[in-house]
């Protein structure tokens, strides 16, 4: 498992603008019926991961324009509550993801917008401008590694315990974590 500095890895520098799988009408990444994103590229290599073709930001296909314009209508459905964003790491793929969060909360604002992200709160304060600019776009974020030596089937919406499920914007506005208020366990 890699541990980065603060700012050391740089979406600009590392993505390709790669995606490894777009599921629509989904019941299993977060909240309600959810469309999720998976996009190419992890720096993190965590032992156990269940997702290690993601790691290369060379795989899967280029994100379009026509997959946002299908995306944008998968969302637009009454019944479909949100976007879920995974991977590979979804921090270090902000050039293709700003603009598109963007968009939702301008065509979609009542849809919420979940992320898994390998950094844990605590460090994602310490990161780079577009990585903050796109956490102030996301309702709810699953933080932290996942870690085999903690790892949980029982767990909601994580692998491991180490790993919290965060209310963003009401972590944003108070200073501190807010756990998502739906957690079960």
């Amino acid at each position: 498992m890699n541990n980065p500095k603060p700012g050391e890895w740089k979406s600009e520098e590392l993505s390709q603008g790669k995606i490894i799988d777009y599921k629509a009408f989904n019941f299993v990444d977060g909240e309600g019926v959810r469309n999720s994103l998976y996009v190419s590229g992890c720096m993190f290599h965590c032992e156990g991961c269940y997702n290690m073709a993601t790691w290369s930001f060379n795989a899967g296909i280029p994100y379009t324009q026509e997959l946002e314009e299908r995306i944008m209508e998968d969302l637009a459905q009454p019944y479909v509550q949100g976007l879920t964003l995974l991977g590979g790491e979804p921090f270090l793929n902000t050039g293709i993801l700003i603009p598109l969060l963007k968009r939702i909360k301008t065509e979609l604002p009542n849809k919420d917008i979940w992320s898994w992200t390998g950094y844990t709160w605590e460090e994602m304060m310490l990161e780079t401008e577009d990585k903050l600019e796109m956490l102030k776009m996301i309702d709810i974020l699953v933080d932290g590694r996942y870690d085999r030596n903690k790892r949980n089937l029982m767990l909601q919406f994580r692998g491991s315990s180490n790993q919290r499920i965060i209310d963003v914007q009401q972590s944003l506005e108070s200073g501190d974590i807010i756990i998502w208020k739906k957690l079960q366990n």
